[in-house]
């Protein structure tokens, strides 16, 4: 039996039927056609399906859709801002913060939630904060250079 979810993505309100098992990391995928939500582990270990759930980072592949009824959500594509990428996408460009990318949007929406909570973070800080989100390839010192850029480009447009 099919029910009902209706939830603000990236400013767009979509409604759909669905069947009540479906996770969050596939209605994005599937029903709305944003992949740039990955699917890595189904089992929350890695983070590439990290999106924004009412302004907080969570894992969509052990999240229902069901249960984002009513809710907003911001994935990768709703970051940027037009042609103009938002300051974490850009460290991410500026500072070789990905290799092969798979981690990249989960990385990058694990930061935002860092950068709303502590928007000057130390390295330290900016390691725990993405500790959820697994990269094979970069060694994590660029995604770390990436998050500092962000903070500082972030710090500048506030002044």
């Amino acid at each position: 039996m099919k029910r009902t979810v209706t939830l603000t993505v990236n400013g767009t309100t979509y409604q759909r039927d669905v069947e009540p098992r479906t996770l969050l990391v596939h209605f994005l995928r599937d029903e709305l056609g944003l992949t740039g939500t990955h699917i890595g582990c189904d089992t929350s270990q890695c983070g590439a399906c990290t999106v924004m759930l009412d302004g907080k980072s969570i894992k969509s592949c052990t999240s229902f859709a069901i249960q984002a009824t009513g809710s907003e959500i911001t994935t990768i594509e709703g970051l940027a801002d037009g042609d103009t990428l938002h300051p974490l996408q850009d460290g991410f460009w500026e500072e070789h913060g990905l290799q092969c990318g798979y981690c990249t949007p989960g990385m990058i929406l694990s930061s935002l939630q860092l950068l709303q909570r502590n928007p000057n973070p130390s390295e330290e800080e900016i390691r725990k904060g993405i500790e959820g989100n697994l990269c094979r390839c970069t060694g994590y010192q660029n995604i770390v250079k990436a998050v500092q850029h962000a903070a500082a480009k972030m710090a500048e447009a506030k002044v």
